[in-house]
């Protein structure tokens, strides 16, 4: 789908191949929700790769798999380990595991509240078990800088801080351990409009700074817009469609891509969207069928094909990939 380097010569930092999770029901004999379903993607050294869609549709599930918070799932998740191509496991060993970090969605409840700021970020570096604590220290106050605090943080709890210093202690501990990618879970999503922005440009910022590439998870399209280069746009479990930000934002091709953006608010009095709405309720993702489209019952422009086949995902303009019959 994607090719071994960027338009920019990037290599690729992270490999998805045919992923799939599905959870078993056990009330329910032989059902399974389908929560990813065989999606393949690429994320370049330093780039962000943004991945958007409505709640439920297997954004988290992805980022919990490629983290390794989740174990059991069919297809395979290759690093990229300085050349050395990697399949993430639970056999994987602790160095790598540091290169691949998360932010999580709410800043409070991801930090332990029975530990100072100092604490929860030493632990990472006492558990890797090759620093002393001078250089523990050292590495602390350095994140810290990172994102913008001072020295007199480390002996403050998690409840004294805002939302947005608490998110900054969680990116703080995210990139103690100099990582070489950060899936970022909605991290401004419970954020208010100041500390979103703010939040934003540090991951800019120490993405210029570091190089570091990032997964960006959110349902916030104008921050997504803001911050990553290339955007997958997810539907139940699978991928619709796939393309630069700008491109995709200027121009939606799958009937999914077009419904999601117009509800959009973006900040711009004078960019005009069509407001297109589509009919019905998501379908149910237990026991989903692999022969017809997962949109079929909603789309306007459905037709007999899309009950009888899947659409899979292909180029249909270059760097643009659709599933989609009647996208044109």
């Amino acid at each position: 789908m994607c090719l071994s380097k960027n338009k920019n010569g990037n290599e690729w930092i992270l490999k998805v191949e045919n992923l799939k999770k599905y959870y078993k029901l056990y009330e329910k004999k032989n059902s399974y929700v389908n929560a990813v379903n065989n999606i393949n993607f690429k994320i370049y050294k330093g780039e962000t790769l943004g991945l958007v869609g409505e709640s439920g549709c297997g954004k988290t599930t992805v980022a919990k798999c490629i983290t390794m918070l989740l174990k059991q799932y069919r297809g395979k998740i290759i690093f990229n380990n300085r050349g050395k191509e990697v399949v993430l496991n639970e056999n994987i060993s602790s160095d790598l595991r540091f290169d691949i970090q998360m932010v999580f969605q709410d800043p409070f409840n991801s930090l332990n509240p029975r530990f100072t700021v100092k604490k929860i970020l030493e632990d990472p570096l006492i558990n890797k078990k090759v620093f002393d604590r001078h250089e523990i220290v050292k590495r602390i106050e350095e994140s810290l800088e990172l994102v913008e605090l001072d020295y007199s943080y480390f002996k403050k709890y998690p409840i004294e801080l805002t939302q947005g210093e608490q998110q900054r202690v969680g990116i703080a501990r995210a990139f103690i351990t100099d990582p070489k990618l950060v899936v970022l879970d909605e991290p401004t999503s419970l954020l208010d409009i100041h500390f979103r922005a703010e939040i934003i440009n540090l991951l800019r910022k120490i993405q210029k700074e570091r190089e570091t590439s990032y997964l960006f998870i959110t349902h916030d399209l104008v921050a997504v817009s803001q911050l990553s280069k290339r955007i997958l746009v997810m539907y139940l479990g699978r991928i619709v469609e796939e393309g630069e930000v700008e491109d995709v934002f200027n121009s939606p091709l799958h009937p999914y891509t077009k419904a999601l953006f117009s509800a959009a608010l973006f900040p711009d009095p004078f960019k005009k969207t069509k407001s297109i709405s589509l009919k019905g309720e998501v379908p149910s993702p237990v026991n989903l069928p692999d022969n017809r489209c997962n949109l079929y019952q909603r789309c306007p422009m459905a037709t007999d094909i899309c009950l009888k086949s899947l659409p899979k995902l292909k180029e249909v303009k270059k760097g643009r990939f659709l599933a989609c019959f009647h996208y044109h």
